[in-house]
């Protein structure tokens, strides 16, 4: 299995295992910077839209509301577990104009310029080539249309972030991760550096610092079984599993806020 296809059954596998808790109330920021994201782009009445790394929906709810019953939002995830979250959400909402499919983002096949807007919400550093997949949305973009891609700030989720990797790092050295692939993009240079590599030049991008709060350190590790840290804890036994959440915990007794910094971008064609 070459790079790409283990960083896509990475993904798909942690976050098929993270879908019961990916809704928890605790992990509210998903859809809170997801509806941020569609409030950004001023979607029209009509418009068909692409939404990949969709999650359950954070994104394309909002996105299908906002384009409204003559729109039309396709809306792809690795993980058919949360795809089939999403389904269920549009459902209760009664939105007839979503489509929720699992799929690879790399290979849906859709013709050069089928959509007035493509979306992709803290997904494009999943690819180990994430200008290649910029490109690969850009194409499918049409002329006057718009790419957003959102992706985190520094210091994601800290101290919780820490605390837990040093967790794992007592326990488990061999999963230790010494760099996380959403930092290469974490500023906006970063981010207007890689769009650059794949061709996309007239961009803005907005930084916005801010805090996730937290009530105890048991919501912490909520988020952390419902996001892609489910994907490490998965490869622990249940002594060591344990043993981690103690440790990654005990450091977080007087946490009440983890850091939220996001930083959005979009690019008109």
């Amino acid at each position: 299995m070459d790079e790409l296809e283990q960083a896509k059954a990475k993904a798909a596998a942690a976050y098929n295992a993270a879908a019961d808790c990916f809704d928890h109330p605790v992990g509210s920021f998903w859809h809170r910077f997801g509806r941020r994201t569609v409030e950004r782009l001023g979607l029209s009445p009509g418009e068909t839209v692409l939404d990949v790394c969709c999650g359950s929906g954070g994104s394309a709810l909002p996105a299908a509301e906002a384009v409204g019953p003559e729109g039309k939002v396709i809306a792809v995830d690795l993980a058919e577990r949360l795809v089939a979250l999403g389904e269920a959400k549009a459902r209760t909402k009664g939105l007839g104009n979503i489509e929720f499919k699992a799929g690879d983002m790399l290979t849906l096949g859709y013709n050069d310029a089928s959509f007035d807007t493509v979306i992709c919400v803290f997904g494009i550093f999943f690819v180990p080539d994430m200008a290649a997949a910029a490109k690969e949305l850009w194409r499918m973009v049409k002329p006057k249309g718009r790419l957003a891609v959102t992706t985190w700030g520094p210091e994601l989720f800290e101290p919780a972030n820490a605390a837990f990797w040093q967790a794992i790092g007592k326990e488990r050295p061999d999963l230790s991760r010494g760099f996380n692939p959403w930092e290469r993009i974490s500023t906006p240079a970063g981010l207007r550096a890689m769009l650059g590599e794949a061709g996309i030049f007239d961009v803005e991008i907005v930084a916005e610092a801010g805090n996730h709060p937290i009530d105890s350190p048991e919501d912490w590790w909520l988020i952390a079984m419902g996001s892609g840290y489910r994907g490490t804890l998965a490869q622990l036994d249940a002594p060591t599993f344990e043993r981690v959440r103690e440790k990654n915990l005990a450091r977080l007794k007087h946490c009440d806020a983890i850091a939220a910094n996001v930083v959005y971008s979009v690019a008109m064609k």
